[in-house]
């Protein structure tokens, strides 16, 4: 699936519920199902800064796509990274960065999170692309002479 197919399914599922506390819980509950990541990534070196909550994310790349695993010790930030980690995993690199995410504005996301959780949204889209460009960096020098 492309990461806009993905995200239009999100966009999809939100669309079920009218109120937010419904909204919320959806949210908790698809952060239930995220691959947590190993228990040896949850250090300084992947903690994302910028976060209210403490937010881990590792990357690992195989045959030219992105792979992500992630946690939090706050529900629905796991939620919220869960919902990244479903539109981004197993992309290009390339896809990643062209990704539009505007999921997060149709769902209404940002505009129902404090300041300071909106900023950790943005903390890890921005580690994400961070993931996308080094990897994609990486693979450009191995078929540069």
């Amino acid at each position: 699936m492309t990461t806009q197919e993905i995200e239009d399914q999100i966009v999809e599922e939100f669309a079920l519920f009218d109120d937010w506390m419904d909204k919320y819980n959806h949210i908790i509950e698809n952060g239930k199902s995220l691959n947590l990541i190993d228990p040896k990534y949850k250090d300084n070196n992947h903690l994302i800064s910028g976060c209210q909550s403490k937010v881990w994310l590792h990357a690992g790349y195989r045959d030219g796509k992105i792979f992500f695993e992630g946690d939090s010790d706050a529900v629905i930030t796991r939620g919220m990274v869960n919902l990244l980690i479903r539109v981004l995993n197993n992309q290009t690199p390339d896809a990643i960065l062209e990704a539009r995410l505007d999921f997060v504005d149709k769902i209404g996301l940002k505009e129902h999170l404090s300041p300071t959780r909106s900023n950790g949204l943005m903390s890890m889209i921005k580690q994400i692309r961070l993931y996308a460009m080094a990897y994609k960096a990486k693979e450009a020098s191995k078929t540069q002479p």
